[in-house]
C-alpha cells in the first residue's frame, strides 16, 4: 500500500524574522506571525497549510542604503550588484537583538505551538506536539566583534547556526555578489578574525553556513573546522552561473565532509539566465536537485528556501505551497524515501552530526 500521509519539511534559510521586525507592532510581530494574514512567506497558518515543521529562522540586518533596488537589477540579462558599505557594531547588534527578542516573542505568544529549539532533540520533540521548530541563525556576522564575547552570548541565548558574512564585507571576510554570470572566485578568503571565528564555532558546535561566503574563505573554512560542511541556501553554479551558487569542487568538499546543501527557491539562482522573477517553473529546481543530488549523494541534499528573502516561483507561492513541490518531486521520478530525505531528514542528520545530539 502506497504511504499517502503528508511529508514534513525542515527548511534551512527564511527570512521572516526581518520582515516582522520591520513590522515595529507593539508586540514584536507576534500576532502578525500567529494569526496570519499580513502577507509574506512564511506565518503559522502558512506554515501547517504547507506542512512546514520547522527551520533555521534567520536574522539579517540589512544595510541602511543599499543606493540600489538589487532585486530589480536581478531582472536583466547580466548584472553586478555593488557591495553595499561595511555595517557598524552597534547598528547591527541593535537589530540583531531585535529579531531575537521577535523569534522569543512569538514562543511566548504561541501558547506552544511555536517551540525555539537548541538541539535535534528539542527539534524532533516540537514536532512530535505538532509546534512550528524555529532554530535561531545568524546570516552576515555584523554583531560580532572580533574578540568573539557576542557570539559566546548569543549561543547562550539559542544561536546554533552562522554565516560568517552576507554579501557585503565583514571583520571576518568577504561574500560572494550578487553577479552573473560570474565565478565564485572573488577576492580574499578569511581575515585573521575570520579563522578565529570558524575554530570558536567548532568548539561551541554552532553550524557554520557556507552559503553567502566567496569561494576563497569557502576554502579556508573547509581547512579550518572539523564538522561537516552546510551551505544552507545555494545552489549548483554549473547549472546556474551566478556567484552565488557552489562549484563541483566546493559540492565534492561538502560531500566528503558529510554535510549538506540546502537548494535555495530565488529563481535568480534557479534559472539558467540568472533572472529574479516568479515566471520560472518548478522544472528549474528539479535541474538543480538532479545535479546536486548527481554530485553530493541523496543523503547531503536539503530545501533551504530563502522566503522572505527573494522572489520564488509563483507555481510555489509560498510556503503553503510546499505540498505542490513535494508532488512535482514525486512526479519527477523521486521515490517517498528521497523525498522524506530531502525535505526533514537531511536536515535533522547533519545537524545531528554539526550539534552532537
Amino acid at each position: 500500500m502506497t504511504d499517502a500521509s503528508p511529508i514534513p519539511v525542515f527548511d534551512g534559510h527564511n527570512d521572516t524574522l526581518l520582515r516582522l521586525y520591520e513590522r515595529r507592532d507593539p508586540d514584536r510581530g507576534a500576532a502578525a506571525f500567529l494569526k496570519g494574514g499580513v502577507g509574506g512567506h512564511i506565518d503559522l497558518p502558512k506554515a501547517r497549510a504547507g506542512g512546514l515543521a520547522g527551520g533555521l529562522f534567520a536574522i539579517f540586518t540589512p544595510s541602511p542604503h543599499l543606493g540600489v533596488d538589487y532585486l530589480e537589477m536581478m531582472r536583466a540579462a547580466a548584472y553586478d550588484v555593488p557591495f553595499p558599505d561595511p555595517l557598524p557594531l552597534g547598528d547591527a547588534q541593535r537589530a540583531v537583538f531585535g529579531m531575537a527578542a521577535t523569534l522569543f516573542a512569538i514562543e511566548r505568544a504561541s501558547e506552544g505551538a511555536v517551540a525555539v529549539c537548541r538541539s535535534v532533540r528539542d527539534i524532533r520533540a516540537a514536532m512530535a506536539q505538532g509546534a512550528l521548530a524555529a532554530v535561531l541563525h545568524i546570516e552576515g556576522a555584523e554583531a560580532i566583534g572580533p574578540d568573539l564575547d557576542a557570539l559566546h552570548v548569543l549561543h547562550a541565548a539559542g544561536l546554533r547556526s552562522l554565516g560568517p558574512v552576507w554579501s557585503r564585507p565583514t571583520v571576518f571576510g568577504h561574500g560572494a555578489p550578487f553577479r552573473f554570470p560570474s565565478s565564485p572566485d572573488i577576492g580574499p578568503g578569511l581575515t585573521d578574525a575570520g579563522r578565529r571565528l570558524v575554530r570558536e564555532c567548532d568548539e561551541l558546535r554552532v553550524a557554520i553556513d557556507l552559503s553567502h561566503l566567496n569561494e576563497a574563505g569557502f576554502w579556508d573554512v573547509a581547512k579550518l573546522s572539523r564538522r561537516p560542511l552546510i551551505a544552507t541556501h545555494s545552489n549548483a553554479h554549473a547549472v546556474t552561473p551566478h556567484a552565488r551558487n557552489l562549484t563541483d569542487a566546493q559540492l565534492d568538499a561538502i560531500r566528503d565532509s558529510g554535510g549538506l546543501v540546502g537548494l535555495n527557491f530565488a529563481t535568480c539562482f534557479l534559472r539558467e539566465d540568472g533572472r529574479m522573477t516568479a515566471d520560472t517553473p518548478l522544472e528549474a529546481m528539479t535541474r538543480h536537485l538532479d545535479h546536486l543530488i548527481g554530485r553530493l549523494g541523496v543523503d547531503h541534499v536539503g530545501f533551504g528556501s530563502d522566503f522572505d528573502g527573494a522572489i520564488v516561483p509563483a507555481a510555489l507561492g509560498d510556503a503553503s505551497g510546499l505540498p505542490r513541490l513535494i508532488a512535482h518531486l514525486l512526479a519527477h521520478g523521486y521515490d517517498r524515501d528521497t523525498v522524506e530525505k530531502l525535505a526533514l531528514r537531511n536536515w535533522l542528520g547533519v545537524l545531528e552530526r554539526v550539534w552532537g545530539d
